[in-house]
């Protein structure tokens, strides 16, 4: 996902929506099922070929380092290795499959009802650097090991590529035809913003008029041991994504001979203002929205006495909140956070620099704006020596709907409660890294991010990290997921049109 952060984190405890547990079993009656249904049933030979596509395009170095700097040999041979890949799919008369931005790639599968609205899955096969030190296996090896597939890449976000095209594969190959159209957008530049390829295609899109029901991006997960005594595993579909603030500081003074120095530095000034920036977190924002409201309706789900907690938040709240902070991974679900990500300064042991620049990367929460952000961060500061520069800034996108007649979120959890039969428990949440999704917001209401995936504490380490893996099985019902999510789209429900508020 986009830079530092992923949507991976105890967000099924903080869940933002009006409705909040979901157990029921998703759209109903004959309207919403195809008449005759394709079991997800795959051969072993077929299992096999799964993982070593997979294995195969961990391989591939497609790395993004910063806007259109990216390994460019590696996202043309990515390119290559689909049409291999996925023969059928690339052959198939009703698939139209264009190359935006040089390297993204955009299919449009046509169904056989033109009066059903079209959806997009969407994902990314760009992935952030990775060296070997710390990994057990290089990082661009694909190596398997104890049922596990290792690879940048393999939950961050090559698993969503290939595991789509794979279950259209499979599907064609049992003759499918849809009855709704869809359209399958891949990003070569997500990690890096997603400008040359997701915005190129929303744009695309657009001109010709396209909206969309829904769409589906990654960022949620099957969250299993996140909530601590909590034993059944949640799935948080994110509905709310967190905003961006990409500030530089920059510091300019009389360069001279470090033996004879001044009082402060350039250096010395921009520390200082980056430590007040990180010793004053932003507000907590615990409380705004029908957060509290959806925590109590959560509480039957707690063993006592976090139930009790749970269900008098009026009275215990402060102490809810403070404990919330104490983790980084809820902390920056309940506030805008603040990471001082780069710092330059200095040229020579023995010369005082003129110049110190850091750069600051603010995930801005729901209940703000980028530009209340702005002024706390000056506010903090508070010093005239400090020059601001705004590098980016774009607010977080407004809720998705998640009621009864959300058609994109009523067929996750449709597909959820027949995959994974054991997760009874559905909710929406928020998404505290960026994805390509925020892209689309012009063409659907309906933003959804989800990977069908179950992930534990120590998995999450490994996306932007070390020793990123997806085990075997895991993959395997990821397909799956998407092998039944496409066949339970076809339905002739429509979307209901849903108004945003903030």
């Amino acid at each position: 996902m986009a830079r530092q952060y992923v949507c991976v984190a105890l967000a099924a405890l903080l869940l933002l929506g009006v409705s909040t547990i979901s157990t029921s079993q998703g759209p109903k009656g004959k309207e919403h099922q195809r008449a005759s249904r394709i079991p997800s049933q795959f051969s072993q030979e077929e299992r096999v070929t799964m993982k070593e596509t997979l294995k195969g395009v961990i391989r591939i170095p497609t790395v993004s380092l910063n806007p259109g700097e990216f390994n460019r040999t590696a996202m043309a041979e990515f390119g290559e290795y689909l049409y291999k890949a996925f023969p059928t799919v690339f052959q198939t008369s009703f698939i139209r499959h264009e190359v935006v931005g040089e390297y993204s790639h955009l299919l449009t599968v046509q169904g056989s009802d033109p009066s059903l609205q079209p959806y997009m899955l969407l994902a990314h096969f760009d992935v952030v650097p990775a060296s070997d030190q710390g990994w057990e296996v290089p990082p661009f090896s694909g190596l398997e090991r104890d049922g596990f597939i290792y690879g940048r890449g393999t939950l961050d976000n090559k698993n969503s590529v290939m595991a789509t095209l794979q279950a259209l594969e499979l599907l064609l190959i049992r003759k499918y035809i849809p009855q709704r159209s869809f359209y399958i957008a891949l990003g070569h530049d997500e990690e890096v913003s997603g400008a040359g390829g997701a915005q190129k295609i929303s744009a695309l899109l657009q001109e010709r008029g396209v909206q969309l029901a829904f769409i589906v991006d990654e960022g949620g997960f099957i969250l299993d041991g996140f909530i601590p005594s909590f034993t059944k595993p949640v799935a948080m579909v994110s509905v709310w994504e967190k905003g961006l603030l990409n500030l530089m500081l920059q510091v300019n003074t009389t360069p001279g001979h470090s033996s004879t120095p001044p009082k402060e530095t350039s250096i010395g000034i921009l520390a200082a203002a980056v430590s007040r920036l990180e010793q004053t977190p932003m507000p907590n924002m615990f409380g705004s929205g029908p957060l509290v409201m959806t925590l109590q309706q959560l509480a039957n789900e707690f063993p006592f006495p976090t139930n009790i907690v749970m269900k008098n938040l009026w009275l215990f709240r402060p102490f809810v909140s403070r404990s919330l902070e104490r983790s980084p991974v809820t902390n920056a679900l309940i506030r805008t956070t603040t990471a001082v990500t780069v710092f330059h300064a200095g040229v020579k042991v023995n010369v005082i620099p003129p110049l110190a620049q850091a750069i600051v990367n603010f995930r801005i929460h729901p209940a703000q704006t980028g530009q209340e952000v702005l002024e706390l961060a000056k506010n903090i500061v508070a010093d005239d020596r400090v020059q601001f520069h705004v590098l980016d800034i774009f607010d977080p996108l407004p809720a998705s709907p998640s009621d009864d007649q959300a058609l994109g979120y009523q067929l996750i959890r449709q597909t959820l409660q027949s995959v994974f039969p054991k997760v009874d428990i559905v909710v929406p949440g928020i998404c505290v890294g960026i994805t390509d999704s925020r892209h689309y917001s012009n063409l659907t209401t309906g933003i959804y991010r989800f990977n069908p995936l179950s992930l534990q504490p120590q998995d999450s380490l490994g996306i932007h990290g070390i020793n990123e893996k997806i085990s075997v099985q895991g993959y395997e019902t990821q397909v799956k997921f998407i092998f039944e999510f496409i066949q339970n789209a076809d339905a002739d429900q429509k979307p209901v049109p849903h108004l945003h508020e903030l």
